[in-house]
């Protein structure tokens, strides 16, 4: 049971306790207890999404965590995430429960390459995908979600350069879309995303024609679906650049009986759970973020039971941060988080 629940702290994580019913009991009473609202990112393990108030992308979870009511957060995601929570409800208490849970491309940048890139470029503007760290947002003129950077970029005056970082894929995507060349993309990727790749996609296609391709924009197989696409391999109406909001709004509309999703695994437990008569499958059953998983039963336990760990953002780096969030809200359509 999890009332005598013990944990183990091992390199991949909290491990030791089971995710039963007694544990989902725990979990809301503590939550109770705490005055704390749990969010759970849509690539996090399938029972944390479960037990959590609200399951999406980084940024709306972020948007519910500076509206709610509780007076803590606990944010089942990676490390940037909570602290983009921080960043927009400075007053609130924000939890992670493993404070080891990073991220591959908010690491690929920091705020000191960043100030070199900008020295390189002077007057150039700034875009950053919101899956960065406070301190690079801190530097950062605009953020922007996968959703909406196009948007972003396009409000951009033509003649002013763009600096655009971290992901190279999400770049390379808004690039070919506003077809401006003085956009220049920092060469960062998500480990997951990059390793899906264009002849994976291919193969599983050929294998389903019938199917429709949900691809993440930061994946290293996203120009290959629209080669596909533009050869005639795959009906272009088959292929959708979509970042995980949209890919839920996709699945409710979708006339398709069968799609291959091209992102992190965890997505396909909300889409079956929005479209069930729809066979979801992964492009790629490995593309799995250990990150992500970090968020373990045992650790959602202890965060719960300890206020562990509690995230901080420098008032001077949120103060910075938020004005580049903010900025990126007033413009078009503010998309969902990645």
């Amino acid at each position: 049971m999890a009332a005598t629940a013990t944990w183990e702290r091992t390199d991949a994580g909290y491990t030791g306790v089971q995710a039963d019913a007694d544990w989902a009991r725990e979990i809301r009473a503590l939550a109770d207890e705490r005055d704390a609202v749990l969010l759970a990112h849509n690539y996090q393990l399938p029972e944390i999404q479960d037990v959590a108030d609200h399951t999406g992308d980084s940024l709306a979870l972020s948007r519910i965590a500076a509206s709610s009511s509780a007076s803590t957060i606990v944010f089942c995601g990676v490390h940037f995430m909570a602290e983009t929570a921080k960043i927009l409800g400075p007053d609130k208490t924000v939890l992670i429960p493993d404070e080891r849970a990073g991220c591959s491309l908010a690491d690929s940048i920091t705020a000191e390459q960043l100030r070199a890139w900008k020295a390189e470029h002077p007057g150039a503007v700034v875009v950053s995908y919101v899956n960065t760290t406070a301190d690079v947002k801190a530097e950062t003129d605009i953020c922007c979600t996968s959703s909406n950077a196009v948007d972003v970029v396009r409000s951009i005056p033509a003649d002013r350069e763009v600096l655009f970082c971290p992901d190279q894929f999400l770049g390379a995507h808004v690039k070919r879309e506003t077809g401006r060349d003085n956009l220049h993309v920092w060469a960062g990727e998500c480990h997951v995303h990059a390793g899906i790749n264009g002849p994976e996609l291919a193969e599983r296609a050929a294998a389903n024609p019938d199917a429709d391709l949900f691809i993440h924009p930061e994946c290293g197989c996203a120009t290959s679906a629209l080669y596909l696409a533009g050869e005639g391999t795959v009906a272009a109406e088959r292929v959708k650049i979509l970042s995980t909001g949209d890919m839920l709004t996709a699945a409710r509309d979708t006339g398709a009986r069968s799609v291959l999703v091209a992102t992190e695994v965890g997505m396909l437990h909300q889409l079956r759970k929005a479209a069930p008569e729809i066979d979801f499958r992964a492009v790629n059953d490995r593309a799995s973020c250990r990150y992500m998983k970090m968020i373990t039963p045992a650790a959602l336990l202890r965060c719960l039971r300890e206020g562990a760990d509690e995230v901080h953002v420098p008032s001077d780096v949120a103060d910075r941060a938020r004005a580049s969030v903010e900025r990126m809200i007033a413009i078009g359509k503010p998309g969902g988080g990645e």
